[in-house]
């Protein structure tokens, strides 16, 4: 590469996204670039002119592994809607002068559908200006929703995490018992894809029969009906646990949510802020059958935590990141990584391209032949989906006891 490279990170942070950005700093670095910048908060920090070169941060292998380990965006991250071309040609005007000042070559952006829309809109504007910049796609979202690709980066690690955690659950609510009962709601992410909430299953085992009831948003969700199936399972155990997804919605569209106190915010794409379904369950449930209740939302937390990351996951963010500069050294653009599924067993994937246009602003959602006929599961197809995605652990590197991350010194 005689040019050099950018990087920004958009959207949600997961386990996994700084994997991504090694990936792309240690093939830039191997194919010859002579600096790979970091853009500070995704392409609202370019706009700004705010990045960083990421060899001042990034000095060692041990900083590399460091950065594969660090949970969250490193270079932190943005919900910027770029406007279209025709709407506001300035900011396409300013954006392109930055890359010229800055000498560079590739421009890589790791995130989900909001930015796969941002790499359609600057690789079309430079297909319009003859401009040769290339931009490329990195996937990454622990939605697991964006088209084309069998799996997205950072949903294994999300998945390992919620398995693990819905276990836990399921262990301490048998450990205490209630004179009606003990219903346990648990809150998962996932806005209108429902392969985060499917992912409770993989608490399943020998030593756990797994939550009860499990509800996916891509079918109706039918409060009634919930309330019944709580009531009966309580009159034959002594708890129950339920996986919901953030998501869930009536028959007539609204999101369960909406129920409550109301959603004040929404991003820039238009997005609803997602919260207080399990909440609002857990008061139902304790109004009409008199149980105790819990409801718990995972949050922030499923994205979050590094110290359960899939090392298939891992690797595989890494290996998606270094494929975008691959091609783009190769001359490709506009084009998005996906990951394709070799094998089962063993696990294999690869790497390809996608054309941009056909991912961004499309979300995939769980096969309705994924869900058992009643919605209120998912079947085996989908655990043997998501189960060769969580294998293998990432162990931290530990200081004192803690996880140690890669940081900006000069903060």
């Amino acid at each position: 590469m005689k040019g050099n490279v950018i990087v920004g990170q958009s959207g949600g942070p997961t386990a996994a996204i700084n994997s991504s950005l090694a990936g792309v700093y240690r093939t830039a670095i191997d194919r010859g670039a002579p600096k790979v910048y970091g853009m500070r908060h995704g392409i609202e920090g370019l706009l700004d002119e705010n990045y960083i070169d990421l060899s001042e941060h990034i000095q060692s292998d041990l900083d590399v592994e460091l950065l594969k380990r660090t949970p969250a965006a490193y270079l932190g991250s943005c919900r910027y809607k770029l406007p279209e071309i025709h709407e506001s040609i300035e900011t396409y005007e300013k954006i392109f002068g930055i890359l010229d000042k800055l000498n560079i070559e590739c421009f890589i952006y790791i995130g989900g559908n909001d930015s796969m829309d941002t790499i359609k809109k600057l690789s079309d504007y430079a297909i319009l200006k003859g401009h040769p910049t290339k931009f490329l796609g990195v996937p990454k979202t622990i939605d697991n929703d964006l088209a084309l690709t069998d799996h997205t980066p950072g949903y294994g690690s999300a998945a390992k995490y919620i398995g693990t955690s819905v276990k836990e659950i399921i262990q301490d609510s048998n450990a205490l018992v209630y004179n009606k009962g003990l219903v346990t709601i648990v809150e998962i992410m996932g806005r209108n894809a429902g392969w985060l909430t499917g992912s409770a299953a993989l608490s399943r085992g020998e030593d756990c029969n797994g939550p009860d009831l499990i509800y996916l948003p891509e079918l109706a969700f039918d409060i009634d009906d919930f309330l019944a199936r709580v009531r009966a399972l309580l009159e034959q155990k002594a708890f129950v646990v339920v996986a919901v997804s953030e998501g869930i919605r009536l028959s007539d569209g609204r999101y369960v949510c909406e129920l409550t106190d109301g959603i004040d915010f929404v991003d820039a794409f238009g997005h609803k802020q997602l919260t207080g379904t399990a909440n609002y369950l857990a008061r139902r449930l304790s109004q009409e059958i008199g149980c105790k209740t819990r409801s718990i939302e995972l949050s922030s937390m499923q994205r979050a935590a590094s110290h359960l990351a899939s090392r298939i996951d891992i690797l595989e963010a890494f290996q998606v990141g270094g494929a975008a500069v691959k091609a783009a050294d190769e001359g490709d653009t506009g084009e998005m990584v996906i990951l394709t599924r070799l094998s089962d067993d063993p696990y294999q994937s690869t790497t390809d391209l996608r054309n941009v246009h056909k991912v961004s602003n499309v979300e995939k959602t769980v096969p309705r032949e994924w869900i058992n006929e009643d919605g209120t599961y998912v079947t085996e197809e989908f655990i043997n989906y998501v189960r060769p995605l969580i294998q293998g652990d990432v162990s931290p590197v530990m200081v004192d006891g803690i996880p140690r991350y890669l940081y900006h010194k000069n903060k």
